[in-house]
């Protein structure tokens, strides 16, 4: 059985996720910028944004250029590699790495549509397909 493997790396809270979307949407943005964007989603002061952006900055999730006084923030993690460690993390808490017992429940759970069938078989024809060819390599 196929399983992540397991590996600490970039973590990111519930809070961060909200400044690291609207950085990812848009970088470059402001303080000024981004107060009312997070304001909107998570409902966060000025105050709160200054601190949860502080906080980033020196857990190095984002990264600044200063133009005069203003600091621009830009993300200094790709959105998609935090969502693989995201991924992996969750498939060793809740199912203990193993990805055929989550799709088991997955599909157990849902309704899936001939469009999400066709999909999943895309994906392990690719993921059948890469494992022969590495397989020949070896």
């Amino acid at each position: 059985m196929w399983r992540f493997p397991v590996k600490e790396e970039i973590k990111v809270t519930n809070s961060e996720w909200y400044v690291m979307n609207c950085l990812w949407e848009k970088s470059h943005l402001s303080l000024m910028q981004l107060v009312p964007l997070l304001k909107e989603s998570a409902g966060w002061s000025k105050s709160t944004s200054a601190t949860m952006v502080r906080r980033m900055t020196e857990k190095d999730l984002i990264g600044y250029e200063e133009n005069g006084k203003t600091k621009y923030f830009f993300p200094k993690v790709k959105k998609q590699d935090v969502v693989v460690q995201e991924t992996r993390d969750f498939l060793q808490r809740i199912y203990d790495g193993s990805v055929g017992m989550m799709m088991s429940a997955l599909v157990r759970q849902n309704d899936l549509s001939q469009e999400d069938i066709l999909e999943l078989q895309e994906i392990l024809k690719a993921a059948q397909t890469k494992t022969q060819k590495t397989k020949r390599k070896g």
